[in-house]
């Protein structure tokens, strides 16, 4: 099965329920994944069954014999399309560098070469004081120094 074919019959149900394409996934033995997410909020159960319900209109089970999951982008992957950049400015995310580094930072903006700015403290040492002191730093990555960036979940939000 052809991703095209596949875009061509769930846009219009991605576009109606306010979502848009994240991934799609097509595995050995036609084993077929869609990844969406919410233009506003979260994707719910319903706009996962809504996008399900086209593509199986559009395509016969017996005919192409798949097997179908549709699901929302996960708070624990990436993100993959410049859309979730985009939701996300203003947002503390979570970066993976090349070369291991991981910080917390908040997205400040998304270039249109792909490269993300980011606003994050750093504790460093600075002349006349002794010990180490939060610095406040603005910075622009470009995609080929990133590894990741997801979501951050701050779980003392959760108290």
């Amino acid at each position: 099965m052809e991703t095209t074919t596949i875009i061509d019959a769930i846009s219009p149900a991605i576009v109606a329920k306010k979502c848009y394409l994240v991934e799609i996934l097509v595995k050995k033995g036609n084993e077929i994944e869609i990844v969406i997410d919410s233009e506003e909020g979260i994707v719910d159960i319903e706009d996962c069954e809504y996008v399900s319900k086209a593509f199986e209109a559009a395509f016969d089970r017996d005919k192409e014999d798949y097997s179908l999951t549709v699901s929302s982008a996960g708070l624990d992957q990436p993100f993959k399309v410049r859309k979730q950049f985009e939701k996300a400015v203003g947002s503390k995310v979570e970066v993976l560098l090349k070369g291991g580094k991981k910080m917390v930072a908040t997205l400040t903006g998304v270039g249109e070469d792909g490269s993300i700015s980011l606003r994050y403290s750093a504790r460093e040492a600075v002349e006349g004081k002794k010990k180490k002191v939060l610095v406040e730093h603005e910075e622009t990555f470009s995609t080929d120094q990133l590894n990741g960036v997801y979501p951050y979940i701050d779980f003392s939000d959760f108290d």
